[in-house]
């Protein structure tokens, strides 16, 4: 911050006897990054000595004031505002949000360069996150309180990105077509007797790209690519373009199995309490050696060129405390990333599961082999 004063409406002229002191308006100009502040002072009847020292000291006083944290979110908007309205009113700090899709969010950093007022970029899908690190968008940080909140596999190894919130994708069922005891893994609704059954989302949408990238990280490109063209074959219609119709059409009989997000799962059912009772969920790849279920994940990272980079990592950190955990994951149908913190109670109620662990940045990287395996698969 910056300062600069002037002079302004010279006082009653001062008798030449006492010329040791004079009484003026000051006018102080503060240029803030953003605005400009301007401090009309009357100073009246005092020694030159004691207006230069005002005029130092209210600078500093000043420069106490918080400076803002610029986020870039392609978060809804609704579901991140009281979180950081709460921040801001608990510590005082400014957060101001720009949100967008997560790949527009990306263009707009690149094509800023260090002129984006952005110091912090939350988005959603490993893919993206992963994209972001390798373009050169975001900067590494070291944060004891960010490793101590949040596990390994769901933050990346070297400190470009961390996890905020949990989305699973799993399996989900229509009990009055199939039974609970058929089902096993993923690579299972590849077999010929899910023939005709299965409903699956688009292959352009990050997170089918993002479960078959962590297949590939457990099977290998080829070996998923024979699992991926088992989906195909086994669809009961066109791929769907959400998530939420996916498992509209599951209630309905269009098809007897598929795979969703849970936080899907969770706003259909808070929406209408008997919906567990069309669709269920299924936990895949919970026996010996299978691997365990596709955790996906939201989560932010440092820009490259922020301009206030202590306080974005401030904000980030407090993000992935237990303190915030809660407001950011509860509404949502989202699993908290900090493992001290409890579920809301329609995720709750899910029970609980034994998570894939392979390293989320393993899963980003993998996406393009992912995209191109399906098109050669014929998943569209």
């Amino acid at each position: 911050m910056s300062a600069f004063a002037t002079a302004l409406e010279p006082g009653p002229t001062a008798p030449q006897h006492q010329h040791e002191s004079f009484s003026f308006t000051l006018e102080l100009r503060f240029l803030l990054s953003y605005e400009e502040l301007i401090i009309v002072l009357p100073l009246r009847h005092l020694a030159i000595t004691a207006a230069v020292a005002c005029t130092a000291a209210l600078p500093a006083a000043l420069q106490a004031a918080e400076e803002p944290v610029t986020i870039y979110s392609s978060r809804i908007e609704q579901l991140l505002k009281p979180t950081l309205d709460r921040y801001t009113e608990e510590t005082g700090v400014p957060v101001r949000m720009l949100t967008d899709r997560g790949n527009a969010l990306m263009e707009r950093l690149a094509a800023e360069g260090e002129g984006s007022p952005a110091d912090l970029l939350i988005t959603v899908d490993v893919g993206n996150l992963w994209q972001a690190a390798d373009r050169g968008l975001l900067r590494p940080i070291q944060s004891e309180s960010l490793e101590n909140d949040i596990p390994a596999a769901l933050r990346d190894p070297e400190g470009h990105w961390f996890g905020l919130s949990r989305r699973e994708r799993t399996i989900f069922y229509n009990p009055n077509m199939v039974e609970e005891s058929e089902l096993s893994t993923y690579e299972d609704l590849a077999d010929p007797k899910w023939e005709g059954k299965l409903c699956l989302r688009t292959s352009k949408q990050t997170y089918t790209q993002s479960l078959t990238a962590m297949l590939v990280a457990e099977h290998g490109e080829e070996a998923t690519e024979e699992i991926a063209r088992g989906w195909v074959n086994n669809l009961a219609t066109d791929v769907f373009t959400s998530d939420t119709k996916l498992l509209e059409a599951l209630a309905a009989g269009q098809c007897a199995v598929g795979i969703a997000n849970t936080y899907y799962y969770g706003r259909l059912t808070n929406q209408d309490p008997e919906f567990p009772e069309k669709v269920k969920l299924f936990w895949a790849n919970q026996g010996e050696g299978e691997g365990g279920a596709h955790v996906n994940l939201s989560g932010g990272g440092v820009t490259a060129h922020a301009k206030n980079p202590e306080g974005a990592i401030k904000l980030l950190e407090w993000l992935a405390s237990a303190e915030a955990q809660t407001g950011y994951t509860h509404g949502t149908f989202e699993g908290p990333v900090n493992p001290n913190v409890e579920p809301e109670p329609i995720v709750k109620s899910w029970g609980t599961f034994t998570p894939n662990t392979t390293n989320a940045a393993e899963i980003g990287s993998l996406q393009p082999v992912a995209i191109r395996l399906l098109d050669r698969a014929g998943y569209r």
